[in-house]
């Protein structure tokens, strides 16, 4: 029990109150600085060495959020300062079903942070000094909605995790310039973003969260209605340049119609977010193997381009937020040039002729090289993916190897089976399908072989979609010089799995312990191996790359064992992801500090 005495005392804290003898006085908790204690600091640091700018890590408390500037920059050209803005939720107010489950906080999230960025804009930081100075940046993404650190919300509540560059003179600190900053600027950008909202805020807010949702509805019916993908009616696939995410003009573009024999419906939890009504309808795209066909130009690769992003996704207004596919689906590609290290590709490619003055050839079932070819890239590629769990495949012949995918009947005459180690895709599509469930979606403009072994046909014809699989199997079945193809001499298995070996993972360079960076969506460095994305597809956002290569040193810290399978390690991963977030990508375990601008990938 507290008695009156201890009462008053927690409301009289400034008070001296009397201990008694061989009591040891309770400490007091110190009160946290507020705002008008930071802006003096910082003045006080006016025209010192930048480094005196460390004097503010720390809390500090503001009326209506509490500012927590976790990491100061080292000079002003360096990345900008950590900063966390916490406001809790009674002060926030978001409508109450905007965080009913994990996929509209993770919505609300993305909406809140664009709101943010949207206030940066607004506000207009001045700009100061040299380097970063006066830049105010939050992660907060495209088109794709991504779980992400740049937002997070705890049990009472919300914040926004953002970088800025204090200013500076050369090398000296400009403390007024950042208490003016701080506690003027940033007060007004959280201010505007999160707590002076408008009614149309929380309804577009209510409208982003019912919008994603509606797709994750979708997402989840796929396989029960066998389908690998939806395409909505009305959808403005195209975007306005080939370098930009960003939708075409509707006055453009050719909104997407879905041919009758394709059509499906799919009532979704909330009506008018994404498109109208309470009922989606679209082109379902069925399992098995589907040939997307038509003349260059007419759309093909456009809408296979929406769908291998649609694995995601996206908020309203994007024009592909109606396109809704398999989150396991994998793009392949030929990555000329590409490492491969210990994959199976003996489905594809097995029988190599010995190097000279060898009696025996290089197996394929643990193949490995630094410079693949097209067709060897390839076939790693799909190996890889099917290793890991892909439930179904995106090609477009434009990116594929052609000695890989197809080889004719001319061909075929004068290069017996026996001499090419090559067993092309459209030998191993079916039984990709029959056998490992693994599903095919190909775009394809120059061979009708694949019309042998195709479940449905679908042509692109001035940016309108047509069923042509009865017109494709009669011109199989009628094709005089239609000739069988042969089996492939070997039948198809599933890939070997791999082991992880703590030694390919060293994230030393020189004297540093660890050293990994990324560059955009292209490159990994860790320690003294670069990894090359270029070829990776469905890399969406600099962010991810940043996870992966954080999640590189986790997997190497705490999931190999040399036991578990690349599988098995990536399940631990998404494990730590379900369970702590983005977060639990610090190998340190920081907790409550900025982790950096982090977007949650894919296993693949």
């Amino acid at each position: 029990h507290i008695g009156p005495g201890a009462s008053q005392r927690s409301r009289l804290g400034d008070l001296d109150t009397p201990s008694l003898p061989g009591e040891t006085p309770t400490p007091m908790p110190t009160p946290t600085p507020d705002s008008a204690q930071l802006a003096a600091t910082l003045e006080r640091l006016d025209g010192r060495g930048y480094k005196a700018y460390r004097d503010i890590e720390g809390e500090w408390t503001f009326s209506e959020f509490t500012l927590f500037i976790d990491r100061v920059q080292a000079d002003p050209f360096a990345d900008p300062s950590k900063l966390r803005i916490r406001v809790p939720l009674e002060v926030a107010a978001l409508p109450a079903r905007a965080l009913g489950n994990r996929t509209r906080q993770v919505a609300a999230a993305a909406w809140l942070a664009r709101a943010f960025r949207r206030s940066i804009r607004e506000v207009g930081p001045r700009r100061a000094g040299t380097g970063k100075g006066g830049l105010v940046s939050i992660d907060a993404g495209g088109a794709e909605v991504l779980e992400r650190t740049a937002v997070v919300f705890g049990e009472h509540w919300v914040e926004a995790r953002i970088e800025v560059g204090l200013p500076a003179a050369g090398r000296r600190a400009l403390g007024g310039e950042a208490a003016s900053l701080l506690t003027h600027d940033l007060r007004e950008i959280a201010t505007r973003a999160w707590i002076d909202r408008r009614d149309e805020d929380d309804r577009s807010l209510l409208e982003f969260v019912d919008c994603v949702e509606n797709q994750e509805s979708i997402r989840r019916q796929l396989r029960e209605r066998g389908l690998i993908a939806f395409v909505g009616d009305g959808a403005i696939l195209p975007r306005e340049s080939g370098a930009s995410e960003r939708p075409m003009l509707a006055r453009d573009a050719v909104p997407f119609s879905s041919p009758q024999a394709f059509g499906v419906e799919f009532q979704v939890p909330h009506a008018d977010a994404g498109a109208k009504g309470q009922v989606w309808r679209g082109m379902g795209i069925p399992r098995g193997i589907v040939l997307m066909v038509g003349g260059g130009y007419h759309g093909k690769t456009t809408v296979l381009r929406a769908i291998e992003r649609a694995v995601v996704a996206h908020g309203p207004g994007d024009g592909r937020e109606t396109v809704v596919a398999d989150p396991g689906l994998v793009k392949i590609r030929a990555e000329d040039g590409r490492a491969v290290t210990g994959v199976d590709i003996q489905n594809f490619i097995d029988r190599l002729p010995p190097a000279p003055g060898r009696k025996t050839a290089k197996s394929t079932r643990h193949f490995s090289t630094s410079d693949a070819s097209g067709s060897t890239s390839q076939a790693a590629n799909i190996a890889e993916a099917i290793e890991i769990g892909a439930s179904g495949l995106l090609l477009d012949e434009d990116t594929c190897a052609t000695n890989f995918m197809v080889r004719d009947a001319r061909m075929q005459a004068l290069v017996h089976p026996r001499d090419e180690p090559i067993t092309p895709f459209v030998d191993r599509v079916r039984a990709l399908y029959d056998d490992l469930g693994v599903s095919s979606l190909i775009v394809m403009g120059g061979s009708g072989d694949y019309f042998d072994v195709a479940d449905a046909v679908i042509e692109m014809k001035a940016y309108q979609a047509l069923d042509v699989t009865a017109r494709a199997q009669a011109i199989v079945e009628t094709d005089r010089h239609n000739t069988p193809r042969p089996a492939p001499m070997t039948p198809l298995r599933r890939p070997d799995p791999r082991i992880p070996l703590r030694a390919g993972f060293d994230a030393r360079r020189g004297r540093r312990e660890v050293k990994i960076s990324s560059r955009d969506n292209e490159e990994i460095v860790y320690g003294t191996t670069k990894i090359d994305l270029r070829g990776v597809e469905q890399l969406f956002d600099p962010s991810q790359t940043r996870a992966i290569a954080s999640a590189l040193h986790v997997m190497a810290i705490d999931g190999i064992d040399e036991i578990r399978s690349l599988d098995s390690v990536l399940d631990e991963i998404e494990h730590l992801f379900d369970q702590e977030g983005l977060d639990g990508l610090d190998p340190l375990r920081r907790k409550g500090r900025h982790p950096g601008a982090l977007a949650r990938p894919r296993r693949f």
